[in-house]
C-alpha cells in the first residue's frame, strides 16, 4: 500500500504516468499515444511529466511510519543503473511491513552498490528515525551479518530466516534426480511442532543422507535463526514462513524494468519503481488469517502493543 500518497495527476499526464509505470519505454509511449489518440508527443514532454513526480516520491520516502509493524520483510532487488559514468548492478533495498490491521505497506526503497549488512543497518536506522519503534518479527534471507544489524537497531525483535530460502540453499547442493526425495525429507524439520523435534529430524536427515551432510550443514549454520519459527502457533508460522511477500513484489518490479537495459540514474530507477508500486499495491488485501495471528501477538507481547499505541 502506498499510504496517503496516491498520485495527484489526472488526464493526459496520468495516461503517460500509467504507461510509464507498466515499464513502457519513451518510444513505446510515443507509439501508443500516436496509435490510440493520433497525438505526437516529444520525448522531452514525456520526461517532463515523469520528472514531475519527483517531489511526490521524496515525500513518500520521507513519510512518517507507524510505531509498530508486527511483521517486516526485508530483501534486495538488483537493478542496472548508471553510476559515475558506468552501468552497474545496484541493490534496491525493499522493506514491507504488516501493520496492526494486517495491511501490507512498502516502507521505502533505498539504493546501494551491493547488498550488505552494513547498508541494511542504515536502512533500519532510517525506518526508526521515521517513527517505527518496534517489530515483533523481521524475516530475512539469511545474509551474513544481517541479523546482527537488525538486533543493533531493534534489540527486542526476533529475526527469522526465511524457511523457503533455506530449502532453496539446501537443494543447490543436490542433483536434479535427488531433489524431490531430499525436499520431502526436509519437511519433518521445518514442519516440526517444536524446536526439539525439529532438531531430532535434522539428526535423522544426517543419518539418512551421509553423502549430503552439506545440506544439513546449511540448516545447522542458520539454526539459531530458525528456532524462533517454532515458538509460534500455526497462525503466525504461515505468515513468517517465507519472504514471498517481498519476493512477489520484486517479481512484479522486474517485469516493469526488463524493457530497459539500464537506468540513466538512481533517481530514474526509483521513479519507475515508485510508479509500479502505486499499481501493484492497489491489489493488496489484508493478510489472510491476520485476526488469529494478532490475537497470538497480543497474548505474547501485550505491553509492546500498548506502548506502540501510546507512541
Amino acid at each position: 500500500m502506498i499510504e496517503k500518497h496516491q498520485t495527484r495527476f489526472e488526464g493526459f499526464d496520468a495516461k503517460i504516468l500509467s504507461m510509464y509505470a507498466l515499464g513502457m519505454t519513451v518510444r513505446d509511449i510515443q507509439s501508443h499515444l500516436r496509435e490510440m489518440y493520433c497525438v505526437d508527443v516529444s520525448p522531452g514532454l514525456i520526461s517532463e511529466v515523469t520528472d514531475s513526480i519527483q517531489d511526490e516520491v521524496k515525500a513518500w520516502q520521507d513519510r512518517p511510519l507507524e510505531a509498530l509493524y508486527p511483521i517486516v520483510y526485508l530483501d534486495a532487488l538488483m537493478v542496472k543503473m548508471r553510476q559515475d559514468g558506468k552501468v552497474d548492478n545496484r541493490a534496491v533495498y525493499t522493506a514491507i511491513g504488516i501493520n496492526m490491521e494486517g495491511e501490507k505497506a512498502v516502507l521505502g526503497l533505498w539504493v546501494s552498490g551491493n547488498e550488505g549488512a552494513k547498508y541494511w543497518m542504515a536502512v533500519l536506522t532510517n525506518l526508526k528515525n521515521r517513527g517505527m519503534k518496534d517489530a515483533f518479527v523481521i524475516c530475512t534471507d539469511g545474509l551474513k551479518g544481517f541479523p546482527e544489524a537488525i538486533e543493533a537497531v531493534f534489540p527486542e525483535t526476533l529475526v527469522e530466516t526465511c524457511i523457503v530460502h533455506l530449502i532453496r540453499a539446501s537443494l543447490n547442493y543436490v542433483n536434479w534426480k535427488e531433489r524431490k526425495a531430499i525436499a520431502a525429507d526436509l519437511k519433518p524439520i521445518y514442519r516440526a511442532a517444536t524446536a526439539e523435534t525439529a532438531e531430532l529430524a535434522l539428526h535423522a536427515f544426517r543419518a539418512k543422507y551421509p553423502k549430503h551432510q552439506v545440506v544439513a550443514d546449511v540448516w545447522a549454520r542458520s539454526w539459531q535463526r530458525v528456532i524462533p519459527f517454532f515458538e509460534f502457533p500455526e497462525e503466525i508460522r504461515r505468515i513468517v514462513y517465507t519472504t514471498n511477500a517481498v519476493e512477489s513484489l520484486h517479481m512484479t518490479l522486474r517485469k516493469v524494468t526488463k524493457n530497459r537495459g539500464s537506468f540513466s540514474s538512481q533517481e530514474a530507477a526509483i521513479k519507475l519503481l515508485y510508479l509500479a508500486l502505486l499499481n501493484v499495491s492497489k491489489k493488496w488485501h489484508t493478510v489472510q488469517n491476520w485476526r488469529e495471528a494478532l490475537r497470538q501477538f497480543s497474548i505474547r507481547w501485550p505491553e509492546r502493543i500498548e506502548q506502540a499505541r501510546g507512541a
